[in-house]
């Protein structure tokens, strides 16, 4: 099968009556060409490079790392299990193992309201029975399980979407 992850993309967009030919690759934007929509009138041509970043701003919490036994929020490391959420400060969640988990525990995430919470269940995938977690669903907030990594990275992409989301990573001592 052919691999075009890499390969360049071409194609045409419009800005005012000019039409701009340009080009995608791994290095950025480039604008290949650009003509009025009249055929009697080519401008020369002209480079533009561009470099697109993902935006990052210090003011939320995003997990810039994680491992067995911790994860770093903002490069702060935290050892033991957390409760994140993108505008509030780090809370230290008391639970130390999935057999210990109790509802109470995740009462803690009525308050902040979030619309999704993304539970890392440590590094092996494991559903919390469905009475740990009524009181969230009682007050229309969903619950997501996953693993402790697929739970630090879809955590960092809800919260860059500026969604309403809170993460409850266990980290098994």
């Amino acid at each position: 099968m052919a691999d075009f992850r890499n390969a360049p993309i071409e194609g045409a967009g419009r800005r005012g009556k000019a039409r701009r030919l340009f080009r995608l690759s791994a290095a950025g934007v480039r604008v290949v060409r650009k003509r009025l929509s009249s055929p009697a009138i080519t401008l020369a041509s002209r480079n533009i490079d561009l470099k697109l970043h993902q935006e990052s701003s210090g003011a939320l919490n995003t997990i810039t790392s994680y491992g067995d036994g911790y994860v770093a929020i903002n490069l702060e490391r935290h050892e033991g299990s957390v409760i994140i959420m993108p505008q509030t400060p780090v809370l230290a969640w008391p639970v130390s193992s999935f057999e210990a988990l109790l509802p109470e525990h995740f009462e803690t995430l009525l308050a902040a309201a979030p619309e999704v919470v993304i539970f890392g269940s440590g590094s092996r995938l494991r559903f919390p029975h469905p009475r740990l977690t009524a009181q969230l669903a009682k007050h229309r907030i969903g619950v997501e399980t996953m693993d402790f990594g697929a739970a630090c990275r879809t955590y960092n992409i809800l919260m860059s979407e500026g969604r309403r989301v809170a993460a409850a990573l266990l980290i098994e001592a």
